[in-house]
């Protein structure tokens, strides 16, 4: 895992700048800042994440591929293009549906106690 930012001020095309690599998943940190992050992920045909939940509203965006996001035990198919927003405290999970990339955002702000 590349936990690395990418060069600022640079042009760059999101679903060039991370690949496949057979049996894994890899990720790619865009940006990291104390109030979120931005990373692009791909996903090897069978690789999945387990469930997870985030104490923070999340945003994916598929750049390649199709990809099925379970949340809160609702199943959504998203293909290239398509985002959905992962609100925070839900459970939820990608289910494989053979190679993807997507392009995670975790806003962190607006939830300080």
């Amino acid at each position: 895992m590349d936990v690395s930012e990418v060069e600022k001020s640079k042009a760059l095309i999101t679903v060039e700048i991370i690949e496949y690599v057979p049996n894994s998943i890899l990720i790619k940190t865009i940006l990291k800042k104390s109030t979120g992050n931005i990373s692009v992920m791909s996903f090897d045909s069978g690789e999945a994440l387990t469930e997870t939940t985030s104490a923070f509203d999340s945003f994916m965006q598929v750049i390649d591929g199709t990809a099925e996001i379970v949340i809160s035990g609702k199943s959504t198919v998203l293909a290239t293009g398509q985002s959905i927003v992962i609100p925070a405290h839900a459970a939820n999970f990608l289910k494989p549906n053979g190679r993807f990339k997507i392009i995670l955002t975790i806003i962190k702000s607006g939830y300080e106690l």
